[in-house]
């Protein structure tokens, strides 16, 4: 099981450091970045760590924000 969990939180890492590679569409950032966010909430779950889950649960809710209820002026 300690290798799953390893490489939950690898996934994750690599995914939110690939959304910060996507600059010119901020959509697929968001997306990204918040599968990322998802991946470390299931990451700090099975390592007991809230300090991991409460950051990345607020950030997933702030990219589903931007990308579904917040209307762009552009």
């Amino acid at each position: 099981m300690e290798n799953y969990v390893e490489i939950i939180g690898y996934s994750a890492s690599a995914f939110i450091m690939g959304s910060f590679l996507i600059f010119n569409n901020i959509k697929l950032l968001r997306i990204i970045n918040g599968i990322g966010c998802l991946l470390f909430v299931v990451y700090g779950y099975f390592i007991d760590s809230w300090p991991i889950i409460i950051p990345n649960v607020f950030i997933f809710l702030v990219q589903i924000y931007y990308l579904f209820i917040h209307k762009d002026k552009s």
